[in-house]
């Protein structure tokens, strides 16, 4: 599900803190590769970040208001031998978006609509 979201995500956000938890967001365009999404070449600050944390979240905004978010929180690696790229192995993938008034979501007492993607172990 989360091959079949991406096309209609054109940029993300990709987040990772420093020493002091402080946030640093880049803008990166993602691809899909096996399991991996491969962010492609990084800067100084997010490598800084990267080598004492590999935990790290990618974020694409809706293309609409009131649309869905997709979130991947993953580790980063090296995305292959030579590629000068950032790999992200999902840990885990969803949509995102405030739960509309009428919704069942709502009615159940929920503030958020999520979809919950299902990842290969």
């Amino acid at each position: 599900r989360l091959a079949a979201a991406l096309p209609d995500y054109p940029f993300a956000y990709l987040i990772t803190v420093d020493d002091g938890y402080r946030v640093h967001t880049v803008t990166v365009a993602p691809t899909l590769h096996g399991g991996m999404l491969d962010v492609g070449p990084i800067g100084g600050r997010t490598q800084d970040n990267l080598t004492r944390r590999r935990d790290v979240t990618l974020l694409w905004p809706p293309n609409e208001p009131g649309g869905y978010s997709l979130i991947v929180d993953g580790h980063a690696q090296d995305a292959g031998p030579g590629s000068g790229s950032l790999g992200v192995v999902p840990d885990r993938a969803l949509l995102h978006r405030d739960a509309a008034p009428d919704s069942p979501e709502a009615a159940r007492g929920c503030l958020h609509d999520c979809i919950v993607f299902s990842l290969p172990a």
